[in-house]
């Protein structure tokens, strides 16, 4: 082993990655030479603040395949994906803080025009402007994370699997019909992601986000974290480069170690994607994009990258279900957690119990959100996504951003509004997926009864669906 490629080294350049976000956040203004982000400008704070995410993500993805030698790995995933996403929390409960500060309850807003919502005439209008914004930047996280997220990894680990020999990529004759596996015991997140995404389309029925919202989203993900975490710890899986060195230490080294590389890295990402994200949308907005659609589609898109680069990071060492495990963990803890959580906030700022408000566009969002996410479970539910299934994801994703900017910017003449684009997208999405649910239903099966056993097993029961066993 070469001294540049020991794996002291390459935690090392990592490090220097953050260490200009490190200077100007944290010492910025304690000495002359050194500006705070503040007064770096918009432009170089992005590239230091983004520089900063990149090293972080390495630092956590090392981190979680360190845990794994002793902690289940679903459970070292979901920790991974909890601080990869944290900063859509912040950016979200932002938000849903103006929001309840400002006292935007659901009959004060509807009181209000959403001409005059839009501008922000009032403090009023302001705060009901930013209990919407809370749940479009939530929704543009969901659909960047399955749109962008799901379908580009599926794509660029079939693309890799010919340097990496990914054995969970499967050549299959047909026009793009090479298939990426899942691991079966992906099968509790996708069952509960599942039941997440079904109460997801009654969330807009109750005029808000509110407290049976928070009960029941919030419920699911703690239950899901005792089942995971009950799990056995699989060492089998050999690691390589820092994770395997880090993995040789003993204890209670090794446990520090994971600990200071989550630590450190979760307070980069925290730290450095908010101002990373903001100064994107202040790019955006000097260049003519509206607010909205940058606090929607392109500061999501900068906090999840975190997740997104960690995910690369496993693809490349032929480590794709470890990968798709984290972006489905991702993608449940901000449909549950995150949309749970926005209430609580809310009422914190409010000063008593509150239901967060949104208007009937933010109703139609969280519609095609969910239905969305319907149709990719219906993909995933048989454990495998193919090329094809991944292009068709991202093709609906990414065509259903563009009509809309081009409807809200008046490019081109469209007979129907940016409401009714989203009703028919989610209609779309919702018949697409019910017609592979009906054609899959033996998968569907399946996928439930393994979910069900893994609660049995975290039970100390025994398994009732031993045909499904491995």
């Amino acid at each position: 082993m070469s001294r540049l490629s020991h794996p002291l080294v390459q935690v090392a350049a990592a490090l220097a990655l953050t260490a200009g976000w490190v200077a100007v956040f944290f010492g910025g203004g304690a000495l002359p030479v050194i500006p705070t982000y503040e007064e770096l400008g918009v432009v170089l704070t992005v590239v230091v603040s983004g520089v900063a995410v990149l090293g972080a993500s390495f630092l956590l993805a090392w981190g979680a395949e360190t845990a794994e030698k002793d902690v289940p790995r679903a459970f070292a995933i979901a920790v991974l994906a909890v601080l990869a996403v944290a900063p859509e929390y912040a950016v979200d409960a932002l938000y849903a803080w103006n929001a309840g500060s400002g006292g935007a309850t659901t009959a004060a807003c509807a009181d209000l025009s959403a001409a005059a919502v839009e501008a922000g005439e009032t403090q009023l209008a302001r705060a009901c402007h930013d209990a919407n914004l809370a749940v479009a930047n939530m929704t543009g996280a969901n659909r960047i994370l399955i749109g962008i997220g799901w379908a580009g990894i599926a794509v660029f680990t079939v693309w890799r699997a010919a340097k990496t020999h990914d054995s969970a990529v499967r050549d299959r004759e047909g026009w793009l019909s090479d298939a990426v596996t899942l691991d079966r015991a992906i099968a509790t997140e996708v069952a509960f992601l599942f039941a997440a995404t079904v109460w997801a389309f009654f969330v807009p029925l109750g005029g808000g986000i509110d407290a049976l919202d928070t009960f029941l989203l919030v419920g699911l993900y703690v239950t899901y974290i005792g089942i995971i975490i009950r799990g056995d710890v699989d060492a089998e899986e050999e690691h390589v480069g820092v994770p395997n060195y880090f993995q040789q230490w003993s204890l209670p080294w090794r446990p520090m170690v994971v600990l200071t590389l989550f630590a450190y890295s979760g307070t980069m990402i925290f730290t450095a994607v908010e101002p990373f994200a903001h100064g994107l949308e202040t790019i955006g907005v000097e260049n003519g994009i509206p607010e909205f659609f940058m606090i929607q589609w392109i500061a999501p898109l900068a906090s999840e990258s975190p997740e997104l680069i960690v995910v690369v990071v496993l693809v490349n060492k032929a480590r794709s279900t470890a990968g798709f495990n984290a972006l489905i963990s991702s993608k449940l803890n901000q449909w549950t957690l995150l949309i749970g959580t926005l209430s609580v906030v809310f009422s914190l700022a409010y000063g008593q119990y509150g239901v967060l408000p949104f208007d009937q566009k933010q109703a139609a969002e969280i519609w095609i959100t969910a239905a969305q996410s319907y149709f990719a479970l219906a993909i995933l539910v048989n454990f495998e996504i193919s090329v094809r299934e991944a292009l068709t994801i991202f093709v609906l994703f990414i065509s259903q951003v563009l009509l809309e900017f081009i409807i809200i910017r008046d490019i081109v003449a469209l007979p129907l509004t940016s409401y009714e684009l989203l009703l028919v997208y989610a209609a779309a999405y919702a018949l697409l997926g019910t017609a592979l649910f009906v054609i899959r239903r033996e998968a569907l099966k399946e996928m439930l009864g393994l979910a069900a056993d893994a609660g049995r097993t975290a039970l100390g029961r025994e398994p009732v669906h031993p045909e499904y066993a491995d």
